[in-house]
């Protein structure tokens, strides 16, 4: 009489429950990106080649493609504007504003700008989206 062996153990992992924690950290790191985004108003930021970065105090002025201004998420009128940075950068020493324009407006829009900040002594910075 034969007798047969008992099958050896094999062991297994049980991963029925990971796809369940693999969604709540996609999840979780989904939320956490876009709170951590300091600018939430969306713009379509030109391209450059190379990129500078800033080490001082500095503002945020935002147009958006409707041509609405938005000085450190706050909404400005344009004829209101130079007013507006005037008070705003008041007893800063060498103020710096990082500009977000979208890449559909006009050259002519980036001058009038930059021509307040010149006429303010302000330094104005284009921001641009690096790469290609």
């Amino acid at each position: 009489m034969k007798l047969r062996k008992k099958k050896q153990f094999e062991a297994e992992v049980a991963t029925s429950s990971l796809n369940d924690i693999m969604f709540f950290l996609l999840l979780f790191f989904l939320i956490i990106s876009t709170i951590a985004n300091p600018n939430v108003i969306k713009v379509l930021l030109p391209k450059a080649e190379k990129g500078q970065t800033l080490a001082k105090k500095q503002f945020s002025l935002t147009v958006n493609e409707h041509k609405e201004y938005y000085f450190d998420r706050e909404l400005v009128d344009y004829a209101t504007l130079e007013q507006t940075l005037k008070a705003k950068t008041a007893g800063v020493d060498d103020p710096t504003i990082v500009l977000r324009m979208d890449a559909t407006l006009t050259v002519q829009e980036l001058v009038d700008i930059l021509s307040i900040g010149t006429r303010l002594k302000i330094r104005i910075v284009m921001a641009t989206q690096v790469g290609k």
